[in-house]
């Protein structure tokens, strides 16, 4: 008898069971976030609770998940000619990633709030925003584009009255043609050339008049510029009279097509779904925005409007990566027991819901600072320049929290986080794009110190917000008074220093304001009081870990 004889045999299929993983996560609801509805109502916006919560649903469907993959899977192609050899430039998309737009753009998430007369209406986009920001990041760039052109366009009436009407529709209309002769459109912009990125005035691209007034020729080479199959973009040119703002459209009123050579498409990091391209301009028809020189201050709203977009955009990452990693403990089991009742891994996965509520949090308090402003309920400037700061501090400090968030839910899955299929390399990649696009992080803290210099009100602002929680917490008292002290001798050396006191201290007060004890406290001792390590999972052991949960993870509440 050989030993192969000896030993029982079994069905070929009993090595291959599958046990101690967790099911699909989805569907799910992606709105099932008690912070996100709290701030939706507190910011104005409650009216739209009914629909943010249709669309949650629908963010955590297996048809939007499946189209996030599968935009991601197969990225955007670029063809420059036709069979025949006659330049197009055009970039084809696969059908889920206009599957996604058409989505996004019919829920608002564009330029359509500028339309919207009614009060909290940039909230509400902001809210859908972090809802649907659970299918995937590159879709958003557009959107996000298209929301701020609005602003920036107003600069020049005759312009606005055309094309505003096309930019705030919720139609989603590709293709390029007449853009008047669509049902909607979308904008890009074109800003940074490769001498200079986020220094904008070393732009080399020239403007030229043509006999006709506030018609110009560009000629010029850019360095980034994203969803190159929009219908229009701002671009900044050098002028007679200097750096200046542009109107180009991809197609001509006459139906020819605008010079707008697509070099290259950019092979990044992530955000893959979306292409980001080269494009040339060499005789390109552009119409002046806002008066010659003062291209800067023209775009200087459209800034605003990007920026938030950002600690959006990672709130929304931050929040998505979350759900994964709690629905993952929840199900997983090692050494005898669920992940999720783990006393570590409950530490770890409490610590990421402190940051994820700060960040949603902070980041509906900004758009409600934007509503206002832009709406003009606004009447003592105080939002103005709340908005002005805070926005700048809030795209420094979420975005640069982002990373390492969302490596550490990465980490809660294991190996098995580390794999494509897990969707959570995709969103580990995505992270870093948010702190760069939008002036990196060194811009937006020498961007809060000119603020503090040349903008007082801006820093009257902030401490005015700071003074609604006075009294509450000793530690975020300390902190104010540290902050307030700090100001008057930061150096350019320390303005990362500053922004991350600013930031931090602006959490903390509104989760006092707003957040049931154990959040607050545990936030306030850590992040204020220094009884933190320098890792997520740190907290410490008064930390009210089962409050803080049970608020965070739909799927921790029985």
């Amino acid at each position: 008898m050989t030993l192969m004889d000896a030993e029982p045999r079994t069905p070929a299929s009993a090595t291959h069971d599958v046990t101690n993983q967790p099911p699909p996560l989805t569907p799910y609801d992606a709105s099932d976030d008690v912070v996100l509805l709290e701030g939706l109502r507190r910011e104005g916006a409650g009216w739209a609770e009914s629909g943010l919560r249709r669309l949650g649903l629908r963010a955590g469907g297996p048809e939007a998940q499946e189209w996030s993959e599968l935009a991601n899977r197969h990225e955007p192609v670029l063809r420059t000619h036709d069979r025949y050899g006659h330049r197009v430039d055009e970039v084809d998309f696969h059908p889920s990633w206009h599957e996604l737009m058409r989505v996004a753009v019919a829920e608002g998430l564009a330029g359509a709030p500028w339309a919207d007369g009614r009060p909290g209406a940039h909230v509400a986009r902001t809210a859908g925003g972090l809802v649907w920001g659970h299918t995937e990041a590159g879709h958003g760039c557009p959107t996000s584009m298209t929301y701020a052109a609005v602003p920036a366009l107003r600069r020049q009436p005759e312009l606005a009255k055309v094309y505003e009407p096309l930019l705030t529709s919720r139609a989603y209309d590709p293709g390029l043609r007449v853009p008047t002769e669509k049902r909607g459109l979308l904008a890009g912009m074109g800003m940074t050339e490769k001498q200079g990125g986020s220094d904008v005035r070393t732009n080399t691209t020239t403007a030229t008049p043509t006999a006709e007034p506030g018609v110009y020729t560009l000629r010029g080479h850019k360095w980034f510029t994203s969803a190159p199959m929009c219908d229009v973009f701002l671009v900044l040119a050098q002028a007679p009279d200097g750096l200046s703002c542009f109107l180009v459209p991809r197609v001509l009123p006459d139906g020819t097509r605008n010079t707008f050579r697509i070099q290259r498409l950019k092979d990044k990091l992530g955000n893959r779904s979306n292409a980001s391209s080269e494009p040339e301009f060499d005789g390109t028809v552009a119409w002046l925005v806002g008066p010659e020189g003062q291209g800067v201050k023209t775009i200087i709203e459209m800034v605003n409007c990007t920026r938030l977009d950002c600690v959006m955009m990672s709130a929304a990452l931050m929040r998505k990566t979350l759900v994964e990693a709690g629905h993952h403990a929840r199900h997983r089991g090692a050494f005898g027991a669920r992940l999720l009742d783990q006393p570590l891994m409950r530490n770890v996965l409490a610590d990421l819901a402190l940051e994820s509520e700060a960040a949603t949090t902070l980041t509906l308090r900004l758009a409600g600072a934007a509503d206002r402003a832009v709406r003009g309920d606004d009447v003592q400037g105080d939002e103005r320049a709340f908005r002005r700061i805070a926005t700048a501090v809030g795209k420094y400090w979420v975005t640069k929290r982002g990373p390492a968030f969302t490596a550490e839910a990465l980490e809660c899955l294991g190996g098995n986080g580390y794999v494509e299929e897990s969707g959570m390399p995709r969103h580990y990649r995505e992270a870093p794009l948010l702190s760069i696009w939008e002036g990196s992080g060194n811009v937006n803290a020498l961007d809060v110190l000119r603020a503090l210099t040349r903008e007082p009100a801006t820093a009257d602002a902030v401490f005015a917000e700071l003074a609604l929680a006075r009294g509450a917490d000793a530690r975020l008292d300390a902190a104010v008074t540290r902050l307030r002290s700090g100001l008057g001798n930061v150096t350019q050396a320390g303005a990362r220093r500053l922004v991350e006191r600013m930031a931090l201290t602006l959490q903390a007060s509104l989760l006092v304001r707003y957040a049931p004890p154990a959040v607050a406290d545990a936030f306030c001792a850590t992040r204020l009081g220094g009884d933190w390590g320098h890792a997520f999972g740190t907290l410490p052991d008064s930390a009210d870990l089962d409050g803080i949960l049970g608020r965070a993870l739909p799927s921790a509440r029985e």
